[in-house]
């Protein structure tokens, strides 16, 4: 089964992706899981100033996601 790539080369392309990247991330963030590094939870938090607990930072950013 081919596999697809798709190539994303403009700068609102990237960030949309990241936001993608960084929303999986917390996701799996608030299910329990630990990475290495600064959290996907801090990271979100500075760069939008959101403020409450996991879930509540996931939704905000769903929310974010979903107006952009």
């Amino acid at each position: 089964m081919p596999v697809s790539f798709n190539s994303y080369s403009t700068k609102q392309e990237i960030s949309n992706v990241r936001l993608v990247a960084l929303k999986g991330a917390l996701k799996l963030e608030v299910a329990g899981m630990k990475r290495r590094g600064r959290s996907a939870y801090a990271i979100v938090k500075e760069e939008f100033g959101f403020k409450g607990s996991k879930q509540k930072v996931l939704e905000q950013l769903e929310e974010h996601i979903r107006i952009s």
